[in-house]
């Protein structure tokens, strides 16, 4: 968020990321990414199993939420990223690159799976992020510019009590809300592409958002993503996630 070039950004899991290098504040959540990161794998190319992978090339993109994942998913299998040949690009590339044989998995997020599945139907999930739920959590969010969030509380109160009314339509509507997204913004997807889409993140009412907020949840699921974020750029004097999400916003607007 480079100065004058954006106030107000909706991101995924660099809402952990940018805030805690001091690039923001973040002040809304919006998701769970629960299982919008998968790890796909080649049979053609040697690898069925987490065991295949030692050595390995997997294709993603860093310091994103399908590098979180990967970290992740292969320390539950005894595995780390140093025992793997990390591959970073666009996932655009990364799914290319796998789709043509040049890697033999790749993490990737939804909808890319889509591309996987319809390419290559003989390539195996050999797990997504849910797997991890909710021992660990990747939240996607809100982040303004420290000096737009003081100057423009009031347009950030608005944000936020439209977001409400989207998202708890959405968490009651979820087939109406994939038919309307599929119409008016998604005309080449399905909507049961779109719909599998949703169900890949976890959306709580508006109400339960604020009892997540009220008692440390999500600071601690910020906290985790940045630890990581941190830690693979080599950053020890980064912002905590107490000092960088506000959720005082969120609870004095939400009723």
């Amino acid at each position: 968020m480079a100065r004058g070039e954006v106030d107000v950004l909706s991101a995924g899991g660099v809402i952990s990321n940018y805030p805690a290098l001091g690039a923001g504040c973040g002040f809304l959540i919006n998701d769970i990414e629960i299982a919008t990161a998968h790890l796909w794998v080649r049979p053609d190319r040697g690898v069925k199993s987490f065991a295949d992978l030692r050595g390995k090339r997997i294709a993603t993109t860093t310091r994103t939420t399908a590098h979180i994942f990967l970290d992740r998913a292969l320390r539950a299998n005894g595995l780390g990223l140093a025992d793997v040949q990390v591959i970073n690009s666009s996932m655009s590339q990364a799914v290319g690159a796998f789709i043509a044989g040049e890697v033999p998995a790749v993490a990737l997020w939804v909808p890319f799976n889509l591309s996987v599945r319809d390419k290559l139907p003989d390539a195996i999930k050999l797990v997504d992020a849910s797997a991890f739920y909710p021992q660990s959590a990747v939240v996607g969010g809100w982040v303004a510019r420290h000096e737009y969030y003081a100057a423009n509380r009031d347009v950030l109160q608005r944000i936020i009590r439209g977001w409400v009314d989207a998202n708890d339509y959405m968490v009651r509507n979820l087939k109406p809300a994939a038919e309307a997204l599929q119409q008016r913004h998604y005309q080449r997807a399905s909507v049961a592409d779109i719909a599998e889409a949703l169900k890949a993140q976890k959306m709580f009412s508006s109400r339960e958002w604020k009892r997540l907020y009220s008692d440390g949840t999500v600071v601690k699921w910020l906290q985790q993503v940045s630890d990581f974020f941190m830690t693979e750029s080599g950053v020890t004097t980064a912002a905590p996630a107490t000092d960088y999400f506000d959720s005082g916003l969120y609870l004095a607007t939400v009723n």
